[in-house]
């Protein structure tokens, strides 16, 4: 965010510092509207964060809308509630992430598909293409994940002539490739020479990036430039497991079996029944997005899973409303009972941590499950298990916008044992510079590695230098196009925000892009273009195990073998500018 508020060109770009040296190893669109806030309101939290906020509001407005046009107004609360109370959500709207925008827009999908297909209107389909095209600027491939079983849907569902659906369906996807290419052809143009280069690919390429590095290797995980295959419990389960279950799978259990339930109690409609296709549209979105997740070899993160909260929070509020509307009461009973009995198994997880809650959350869903079968006080009894079935991931939502959450991993909830702790809480303890909201530019590549010798930080924390060295970096640093460079870009990023000047993050995020080359490199440096070196680059930038670039460690050896370094606030420091 920084760098974009103080260059147009680093804002369009994405790029990690305002001299563009490199981009940070995402398509930009999720940065524009915190770029735009920190422009109006200065460098801080707030003006990071509101955007996303705002975001998380629009996702639930859009939810709720989408159950209300089916089903009465309480099942459109119903699902607003889940969503706004499931854990990841509330942790991925008020963090600097793509992800916020990207669940955003394919939830303003998922509501035009619905709506076109209630009467087959070309112009809410087209809108639905157009959102997706957008939701691939903010993180890629991942939004067209939810493309086949949109298109499916629509062709099979659509009140309309087949041949005038498959126009229909030819005009968004030409929607779709216009929202995601216009920005993709404006790179192209412009010459490699007058734009920074596209961190996360090899070849100074946004197609590499998209289908390489945030693409299919992010699936089978060979990804150049990154972390190799990780395998990280990939299996049918992951959604299920420490890592993954307290931030999504409280009511994923109930989702799945409403969705069965929907589509056997909607099982002789007929062929353009809204309600049926609106259980299609969302439970194909849950269906392939969470396998994708389970089933994939990169690089994967539990707060990925924000992706599946609109899905699942529609198809409960959707499946709850039907099941009610059809008498259903002994199925709603069990459903209670087993989403208080999964809470308590991932209450049980953090048994440090508010141990009473998992006892009191099973007692009241086993009672409101009796209460169901046997009396008629609907009121009351719907109220408790409500109260049963929401208090797990509400508490976890509490506790998760109590807490304060920094670094590349974030995590809702308090510790259960997997992913990345942080103080207090299961995120990252990860810190910061004051006054941002997340690393460089934000929103970079998430990963996991080593640190490196000698200076501040690693591959994924964002330390604060000591003042000498902040100092050190603002002194004469309008002479020159960087203050410093460094290896990675929570390196970088951590320097720039301190000292509010830019600094070279040499191979990208992860230390393995070839940006600059060596040759690239020692041509700055006689032109002082570089003021300093920061840190021995020891411990990561070395790509040859995964197919990435090695530059970044022979820009560390050279520098260590060419300049004498000093220590400064406990980071080795080589002045560039010094005869070698």
């Amino acid at each position: 965010m920084q760098a974009g508020s103080q260059s147009w060109k680093a804002f369009f770009f994405g790029a990690s510092d305002a001299s563009n040296a490199i981009t940070v190893d995402k398509t930009p669109a999720s940065l524009w509207p915190m770029v735009l806030s920190v422009r109006l309101f200065g460098l801080n939290s707030w003006a990071i964060l509101i955007p996303q906020a705002l975001m998380g509001v629009g996702t639930v407005a859009l939810v709720y809308a989408s159950v209300r046009r089916l089903f009465a107004p309480w099942a459109g609360l119903l699902a607003g509630a889940v969503m706004a109370l499931t854990p990841v959500a509330v942790l991925m709207f008020r963090f600097n992430n793509p992800d916020a925008m990207l669940v955003l827009l394919l939830t303003a999908a998922g509501y035009c598909v619905v709506r076109a297909q209630e009467r087959g209107a070309t112009r809410w389909l087209v809108l639905a293409g157009a959102a997706i095209g957008f939701a691939f600027l903010a993180k890629m491939l991942q939004a067209f994940v939810v493309l086949p079983g949109f298109a499916l849907v629509y062709l099979v569902t659509a009140p309309v002539a087949f041949w005038r659906r498959v126009r229909q369906l030819l005009l968004a996807g030409a929607a779709m490739v216009a929202a995601a290419g216009w920005w993709l052809l404006a790179v192209a143009l412009v010459p490699a020479s007058e734009r920074p280069y596209i961190g996360g690919s090899q070849t100074n390429s946004v197609l590499e990036l998209a289908l390489g590095y945030n693409g299919i290797g992010r699936l089978n995980g060979d990804e150049y430039g990154g972390l190799g295959n990780l395998n990280q419990q990939a299996g049918l389960l992951r959604m299920f497991d420490t890592e993954a279950g307290g931030q999504i799978s409280w009511l994923l259990p109930a989702a799945l079996v409403l969705l069965v339930a929907a589509i056997w109690l909607t099982r002789r409609a007929t062929r353009a029944d809204p309600v049926r296709a609106a259980f299609w549209v969302w439970g194909s979105w849950l269906i392939v997005t969470g396998l994708v997740f389970s089933l994939m070899q990169g690089i994967f993160h539990a707060y990925y899973t924000v992706a599946l909260a609109p899905a699942i929070a529609v198809l409960v509020g959707m499946g709850v409303a039907l099941l009610w509307e059809r008498g259903a009461r002994p199925l709603l009973a069990v459903l209670t009972a087993g989403t208080a009995v999964w809470s308590y198994v991932l209450l049980s997880r953090s048994s440090e941590w508010n141990s009473w809650l998992g006892v009191a959350v099973l007692a009241a869903g086993l009672g409101a499950a009796l209460a169901l079968l046997l009396t008629r006080r609907v009121l009351a009894v719907v109220a408790l298990a409500l109260a049963a079935c929401l208090a797990g991931p509400a508490a976890y939502a509490v506790d998760t916008a109590a807490s304060p959450h920094t670094g590349a991993i974030p995590t809702a909830g308090p510790s259960t044992g997997g992913g990345f702790p942080r103080p207090g809480g299961g995120g990252q303890a990860f810190r910061l510079p004051p006054g941002g909201g997340g690393p460089g530019q934000a929103g970079g590549g998430m990963s996991t590695g080593g640190m490196r010798r000698g200076g501040m930080g690693g591959l994924l924390n964002a330390g604060t230098p000591a003042a000498a060295l902040t100092a050190l970096l603002k002194d004469g640093a309008s002479g020159y196009t960087w203050a410093a460079a460094t290896v990675g870009s929570n390196n970088a990023a951590g320097y720039q925000l301190a000292g509010d000047v830019p600094v070279m993050a040499v191979g990208g995020f992860n230390g393995t892009d070839p940006a600059p080359t060596l040759e690239q490199f020692k041509k700055y440096v006689a032109e002082k273009k570089i003021h300093y070196f920061l840190g021995a680059g020891m411990g990561f930038g070395r790509g040859g195990d995964t197919g990435g670039s090695d530059d970044a460690a022979k820009i560390a050896a050279w520098v260590q073998e060419t300049f004498t370094a000093t220590t400064v606030g406990g980071t080795a420091v080589y002045d560039l500018t010094t005869q070698p």
